[in-house]
This record gives C-alpha cells, sequence and structure tokens, in this order.
C-alpha cells in the first residue's frame, strides 16, 4: 500500500515501506518557495519577514497528485484540511482521472479536517496499519475511526499570515500586537481554525493548552508537538505533559513550510489522542 500526504503533514520520512508526500508552494509577488526537502524554511521566514508585499499558497495539482499515484494501486491520500485548502478536492479530482486507467486501483482519499501534529499522528497510525497487515478496507474503516479520537490545539504568536489570507479575522491578528501575547486556539470539527482565548507569556500558554487537552478528553497516551523555530517551549510543554501524565508517549517535530508559514516563528501545535 502507497501512503501520500500533501507537505501540511510536517514529515519527510514515514516508517513503511511506500511513502510520497506532495510539496504545496509559498508565494509572494518577487518569488516562490516549494515546500520540499530542499527548502531552507529559516531563510524563508527571515525573507517574509522583512517582505512588505502580499504573500499567498498554493495546493498541489491534479497532475502533481496523479504522478504520485503512479504504480501503486492500494492508496492512502491525506491531506490538509478543506476548510482552509483546496488540496482535498485536487487530490479526489486527481484519483477520479488515475482510476480511469486503473480502473482496479483502491484510492483512499482522507481529509483530515486538521493540518500538522494531527497529520502525522494519523499517519503514523496508517503506517502501523499497514506493517501489520490489514486489508485495505480494514485500515479505511480503523483510520476513519480512529480520527474521531484525536484533537490538536495551538499557540500562535502571530496571524499575520493566517489573516492575510483570509484563515481568520483582522481583529484577531491585531490583538497580538501586544508583545508577548500569543492567541490560543484549536481546529474545529469543521476543520476551521477556531480561536479560544489569549495567553500572556510562554509558561500560562503552555498550561493552557495542557487545560485544553484535558478538557477534550486527554488522559495520557500518544501527542505529537510540532513547532517554528521554538523547540525550548516544545520541550517545556512536553515536559508540562509528562509531569502530570509521565507514561504518556510525546514526538516533537519541526513545522515544514507550509506550517511554518502560517503558525509563523515561535508558533507551537500540540495534537493528542482522546
Amino acid at each position: 500500500m502507497r501512503i501520500i500526504a500533501d507537505s501540511s503533514c510536517d514529515l519527510y520520512t514515514l516508517d513503511c515501506e511506500d511513502f510520497h508526500t506532495v510539496p504545496l508552494c509559498i508565494y509572494t509577488d518577487e518569488r516562490s518557495y516549494t515546500d520540499d526537502d530542499r527548502l531552507n524554511i529559516r531563510e524563508m521566514l527571515d525573507e517574509l519577514e522583512k517582505y512588505r508585499g502580499r504573500s499567498y499558497t498554493s495546493c498541489p495539482s491534479i497532475d502533481q497528485w496523479r504522478s504520485a499515484f503512479e504504480g501503486a494501486d492500494e492508496i492512502f491520500v491525506l491531506t490538509v484540511t478543506s476548510a482552509l485548502s483546496g488540496s482535498y478536492n485536487s487530490a479526489m479530482s486527481a484519483a477520479e482521472i488515475y482510476k480511469e486507467d486503473h480502473p482496479d486501483a483502491k484510492i483512499s482519499i482522507i481529509d483530515s479536517l486538521s493540518t500538522g501534529a494531527e497529520e502525522i499522528l494519523i499517519l503514523k497510525k496508517l503506517a502501523a496499519s499497514v506493517k501489520a497487515g490489514h486489508s485495505f478496507e480494514e485500515t479505511d474503516r480503523m483510520i476513519r475511526e480512529y480520527m474521531q479520537h484525536t484533537r490538536l490545539f495551538f499557540s500562535f504568536f502571530s496571524l499575520h499570515n493566517l489573516s492575510m489570507n483570509g484563515r481568520v479575522s483582522k481583529a484577531a491578528a491585531a490583538a497580538l500586537c501586544v508583545l508577548n501575547i500569543s492567541v490560543i486556539g484549536t481546529a474545529s470539527e469543521e476543520g476551521k481554525i477556531s480561536v479560544t482565548g489569549k495567553a500572556r507569556g510562554e509558561k500560562k500558554a503552555i498550561r493552557t493548552l495542557l487545560q485544553d487537552m484535558v478538557k477534550a478528553g486527554y488522559h495520557g497516551g500518544r501527542a505529537v508537538i510540532t513547532h517554528v523555530d521554538n523547540e525550548e517551549l516544545a520541550e517545556k510543554l512536553k515536559e508540562c505533559v509528562l509531569k502530570e501524565y509521565p507514561f504518556s508517549d510525546i514526538e516533537i517535530y519541526p513545522a515544514r513550510g507550509l506550517c511554518s508559514y502560517y503558525m509563523e516563528r515561535r508558533g507551537i501545535v500540540i495534537s493528542c489522542e482522546v
């Protein structure tokens, strides 16, 4: 079985034999950044912070998705939330075209209704099912059930890029102009960004994230943290979770290009099983 995700998944590799990622792109009026393993993310962030024009993103094309399908007859595809990107619809169109030439192919297109850290949890569960030798149908049923028991929470210190691209309101972005204030939020059931509050300082942000996780039903177990140039805060959040739930399994990853663009510097996301 082949597992494919767009680059919002924040992974380059996965513990399975056949894993591919398809890049999204970040643009300004002067240059473009392709979210693949050659992208220098810190350099991109430095340039974008100095840039005063517009910037925006684009999803993978139908042809890019179709190329990623080639040579496989059982395919699982995971995309960034369809509420904020056309990646899911593009993958669906590619699957229809691919099946015209490969009528026996089995393709499951999964809308994560999320991004980044939550996609990592889903992908790791997918890979485990494939390695266990489960059938395509068993894996598809299992992963869609699993997604009912994962949640995502975030702390962002800037919403500039999200507001500029219509993902959150400009009023919410303006509220973060005060130094060391972060916005706290979650991914809604519809896959949209839901701002739930603000926190002054990193300690308050960490406490609030943990409280929100517990309210959602987290009582230890697997969790994934992603961050943008802020490994120190990611480690502090991990320590805070482990202090309350010592047997939790928590992994930390730096965000790839697309998530770094929207999370911006110091941004942090945690996804957990509930």
